[in-house]
């Protein structure tokens, strides 16, 4: 039986959504692991959206919260809005009562990854705030730390990202994730889904 990792995120400008796409092709490098990309529900209307210059959604299908319990494991990903996760996101985990009464979430794993638009912006408050969600559901947190090695200590570069999770910049919008952000989406992508796969494998 196949380790399921579900990629769920919100992306209102693209950002976030290319980060998933590298830790989807991480998540399934890894032998029995199959890989799903989710987006939560959009709650702005069409005439805001608009307004804000947000482009229109890819056709990566809307998850419900039912759906969840399906997975063995989770990585979760937002742009921030003041230093925590956007509205988006939170609505649709404030929708995942039914799954908290069951426990049904309860000891398995997930990651987070971000877009923030500064340096200064939230890089590590995002995740350290989104940790919440996972205790009320039991889930396991697994940070990165200093998995990735050297490009975690890279200087030269701007670069997102954190021990918290992989993470990029997207600035006034028009920046796009790094090759070397990139990189550190595909090695979330694997280190989680080899992580899940093993808990998977000795609660078997």
């Amino acid at each position: 039986m196949a380790t399921k990792v579900y990629i769920v995120y919100y992306s209102m400008y693209g950002h976030v959504e290319k980060l998933a796409e590298e830790i989807k092709k991480g998540a399934v490098s890894v032998e029995g692991v199959e890989a799903k990309l989710w987006q939560v529900p959009e709650t702005l209307p069409d005439e805001v959206l608009s307004k804000m210059s947000a482009p229109p959604k890819t056709d990566v299908p809307i998850i419900t919260p039912g759906e969840l319990a399906e997975a063995d494991g989770f990585v979760f990903g937002f742009p921030t809005r003041f230093g925590m996760m956007a509205a988006q996101f939170k609505a649709f985990l404030d929708a995942t009562g039914g799954l908290w009464r069951a426990q049904q979430l309860a000891g398995k794993p997930a990651g987070i990854f971000y877009s923030t638009g500064s340096q200064g912006g939230g890089q590590e408050t995002t995740a350290l705030t989104a940790i919440t969600q996972l205790v009320h559901h039991g889930m396991i947190f697994v940070p990165i730390g200093y998995t990735f090695g050297a490009g975690m200590f890279e200087m030269e570069k701007v670069k997102g990202g954190s021990p918290y999770g992989a993470g990029t910049f997207a600035g006034d919008g028009s920046r796009q994730p790094s090759e070397l952000e990139l990189e550190q989406a595909f090695h979330q992508g694997k280190y989680i889904a080899t992580i899940t796969k093993k808990l998977k494998g000795s609660a078997a």
